[in-house]
């Protein structure tokens, strides 16, 4: 398989992105990212106050996160990035970056998705055990009506939230070596 210059593992808030990520570039020896980290002061004050986030917060975000993977993957680095990335357009911003309306084409990112599924209660069960995060429980059901879950063309896979984070991380390993 050509590798991909990032691993996305994407989802909703409370699907263990930070957790599975974290642990896949242990596993590979990779740089990670959380998104979370990357977020402006506005958009965390935002989602504590209980609003969700709409295109005008996340598209500035997911555009600096797209020059982040691009400069590194230039350099010759592999990146783990854990984002909610619930759109397709937000992974195609990953990917391309913002479209510019210049004519020639912009560098992309090759990428590669694990989306962490599972039902909005198991979600909603680990969410009110969490503690110290921005996102409050309440925003949880926005980001289920939000979510488009990847499909074809991209190149992904879907991993239930119910396996312990070593089964999934064990998933993805064999999915890299097939893919």
């Amino acid at each position: 398989m050509e590798v991909p210059g990032v691993l996305l593992v994407m989802g909703v808030s409370g699907s263990g992105k930070s957790t599975v990520g974290a642990l896949l570039a242990s596993e590979l020896g990779w740089m990670f990212y959380d998104a979370d980290d990357y977020h402006p002061e506005e958009n965390r004050m935002k989602m504590s106050r209980g609003i969700p986030l709409n295109d005008q917060d996340r598209i500035p975000w997911l555009c600096n996160l797209h020059d982040i993977l691009l400069r590194d993957v230039a350099s010759g680095h592999c990146v783990v990035l854990a984002c909610s990335a619930l759109k397709k357009m937000y992974r195609d911003i990953l990917i391309r970056g913002k479209e510019s309306g210049k004519e020639e084409k912009p560098p992309e990112v090759k990428l590669f998705v694990v989306h962490l599924s599972g039902p909005f209660e198991v979600i909603s069960q680990r969410l009110l055990k969490r503690e110290g995060h921005f996102m409050p429980p309440e925003l949880l059901l926005s980001q289920f009506n939000t979510l488009e879950s990847p499909s074809a063309p991209e190149i992904f896979i879907q991993v239930s939230v119910d396996k312990e984070p070593s089964e999934i991380i064990a998933t993805v390993m064999d999915s890299l070596k097939v893919q």
